[in-house]
């Protein structure tokens, strides 16, 4: 049996046309439409630990038979969304998050 990892790799193209990767973490559907929770990948196992380890989450949307990942602009639905990969992420990889001060 091969236990070895193989992340789901994700390139995004931002408006200025420079290409993003990420390792896909987790996917979900609600009734307002589809997500991705993202992490940036590196090459180097430098970069990684030097990395923040910002969880990147976007909307997916279908357009002409092609899938488009944007922001999610509304506020209550980027907090409702983020709190189910929250959820979904303690679960799956045993970590915590930590909550911003303000």
């Amino acid at each position: 049996m091969d236990d070895s990892y193989n992340p789901d790799i994700v390139s995004v193209v931002d408006e200025d046309g420079k290409e993003h990767i990420f390792e896909e973490l987790d996917r979900i559907e609600t009734d307002k439409g589809k997500y991705v929770a993202l992490v940036p990948a590196y090459d180097q196992a430098a970069d990684l630990l030097n990395s923040s380890g910002e969880l990147i989450i976007l909307k997916a949307e279908e357009e002409d038979g092609e899938i488009y990942l944007s922001q999610i602009d509304d506020e209550a639905e980027f907090k409702e969304v983020g709190d189910l990969f929250e959820e979904r992420l303690q679960e799956k990889f045993d970590i915590e998050f930590f909550e911003d001060e303000e």
